[in-house]
């Protein structure tokens, strides 16, 4: 019986003959290769952020990954490339923000940024402006954190801005946005507030409580956030889909 036409493969120093073609083979790894994507990271030191960097590079859906920092990250990854930039140096580096995904994680506290008019720059207009950037530059999807409660006419400082930014993100018109509100962040973080620290510790206990209309409210790891923002870019998405913690849940 005469053989088909293969491919020689070189295996554990062994040569393997497989029934595919070359010119097959190589359409279908060029096809794979189409299907990945490019992501861009605004937020990669956050606490959300940090997770997001870690989940992208290790998703087998992404080939290159850009991350945008105030700071140098001391992580070195083939599939990672690092940029400097803040809201006032963005713009200078516009031609360098192109993917087909953008994963924004920006925010403060108002503990670390007291100045109202500082905390919506770093809350609101710096992720508007990597959004909008990005966008120009071709960027199909959006990813964004906020948190729950987000509403743009709110009396309250704080959810406010979340709603504001909300607002103007989806007055860009991405292809798909997809807007995560978590309520209380669970997991480890680099500083911790006593109030904080008793908040957290009692927080899982409060979770049992928090059912039906009240699930949005349940506390949720930063690591669960950011795993659920890179598994919801693997479905085709609405124009417009709101994660809370029943739909953040579901992707974990």
């Amino acid at each position: 019986m005469k053989s088909l036409p293969g491919t020689t493969a070189l295996l554990w120093g062994r040569r393997f003959r497989l029934p595919i073609p070359q010119a097959r083979l190589a359409e279908w790894l060029s096809c794979y290769r189409y299907h990945m994507k490019t992501a861009l990271l605004f937020g990669a030191t956050g606490f959300i952020g940090s997770y997001l960097l870690e989940e992208l590079l290790n998703s087998p859906d992404y080939d290159h990954v850009t991350a945008i920092t105030r700071k140098p990250i001391p992580i070195y990854n083939p599939k990672l490339t690092k940029l400097l930039g803040d809201y006032h140096s963005l713009p200078d580096i516009k031609e360098k923000l192109k993917a087909d995904d953008v994963f924004i994680a920006i925010g403060t506290t108002k503990a670390n940024t007291p100045d109202e008019k500082l905390y919506y720059q770093i809350d609101h207009d710096y992720p508007l402006l990597a959004a909008r950037l990005a966008k120009e530059n071709g960027a199909k999807s959006v990813f964004l954190v906020t948190s729950v409660g987000a509403n743009a006419s709110s009396k309250f400082f704080y959810t406010r801005t979340k709603g504001e930014i909300e607002r103007d993100v989806l007055a860009l018109h991405y292809e798909s946005t997809n807007i995560f509100r978590p309520s209380m962040l669970m997991g480890t973080r680099k500083e911790h507030r006593q109030l904080e620290k008793l908040i957290l510790q009692i927080w899982p206990l409060v979770n049992l409580a928090l059912v039906g209309p009240f699930s949005p409210y349940k506390g949720i790891d930063g690591k669960d956030v950011a795993r659920a923002m890179v598994n919801s870019g693997r479905k085709p998405s609405q124009k417009v889909k709101i994660y809370h913690w029943d739909e953040m849940n579901a992707l974990l």
